[in-house]
């Protein structure tokens, strides 16, 4: 009898093996690829999935399409949080099972919004192409401690941001639905409306899913009320943001700077954002450490030899 299937298709998993994606394949699981580096295509998918049980997915786009092609699927393990990829009421209704490596990519995702929330105060990617470029640009930066920044949502990510910027002296507003107890002093942190944070805030950094109805969190309505000159951090999801809207204030200088690990899609077909010269851009890297990478892919890992064993 041939051995179970799992497919394994994120792009930190397919360029070289893992051990913990090794781990699977010695408890008796073949292990199927997609295109080394590359998010896979929903044809790729629907030619790979075809006898898997077990599925260990990235970011990729999932449709229906695909799942209807995976009649043996049992459950698909996120190495990451989000689930906004999948079409989750399709499988559902399938009886596959949807799970994710909670908190597993927290830190990493939260260092680089930090690291971008300087990049946007301080100009560094400007200053760096520049020099190398043979020019000497100086634009006067800003220093956090004593600035207010807006969190917006505070889950895993969120309140790690949350700490990291209340070390640093700076006040945090935040918006979280549950107002979680972040053991923050009082002078340092607080939970607003999101629409109170936009008039206050120096700097928004969005940390929280998509909102259920499919709309637009900072709409053209937001961005036009936000504080002018608001450096605005996205290592979320980039639909969050209306794009349009934000292109405009960003022409207009009413938003400061976008700095963002997120497009839709990616890569980004058009440059009018993400080579916009006040948006300063990674490529989904947040978290892309080893140590995240491990973290996630340990516990995806886990959950689907938790759920294949039973």
């Amino acid at each position: 009898m041939s051995a179970e299937r799992i497919l394994v298709t994120p792009r930190s998993l397919t360029t070289e093996p893992h051990p913990d994606v090794e781990r699977l394949r010695e408890s008796g699981f073949e292990i199927v690829y997609c295109k080394a580096g590359a998010t896979p295509t929903e044809d790729e998918l629907v030619e790979l999935l075809p006898g898997c049980v077990g599925w260990l997915a990235g970011v990729e786009p999932v449709s229906p399409r695909v799942i209807a092609q995976a009649e043996k699927l049992k459950v698909i393990s996120r190495n990451g949080v989000g689930v906004d990829n999948l079409p989750v009421d399709v499988l559902t209704e399938r009886g596959v099972k949807v799970m994710i490596a909670e908190g597993a990519n927290a830190l990493g995702v939260a260092e680089l919004t930090i690291g971008l929330i300087f990049s946007a105060l301080r100009s560094i990617p400007l200053a760096d192409a520049g020099i190398k470029a043979g020019q000497w640009p100086r634009r006067r930066g800003m220093e956090i401690r004593g600035r207010t920044v807006g969190v917006i949502g505070c889950g895993a990510i969120g309140r790690e941001v949350a700490r990291m910027i209340v070390a640093l002296g700076a006040k945090v507003i935040a918006y979280d639905p549950m107002r979680p107890n972040l053991d923050l002093p009082g002078a340092s942190f607080s939970y607003a409306e999101i629409d109170d944070i936009l008039a206050d805030a120096d700097i928004m950094t969005l940390h929280c899913p998509l909102p259920k109805d499919g709309s637009t969190l900072i709409d053209r309505r937001r961005i036009e009320a936000a504080r002018g000159g608001l450096l605005l951090i996205n290592t979320a999801r980039a639909k969050l943001i209306d794009e349009d809207a934000l292109i405009e204030a960003l022409d207009s200088g009413h938003i400061g700077c976008y700095a963002t690990d997120v497009f839709e899609p990616e890569p980004p077909v058009s440059l009018a954002l993400a080579g916009h010269p006040r948006v300063v851009a990674t490529s989904h890297i947040g978290g892309f450490t080893d140590e995240s990478v491990d973290r996630a892919t340990r516990i995806a890992a886990d959950n689907l030899l938790r759920v294949l064993r039973n």
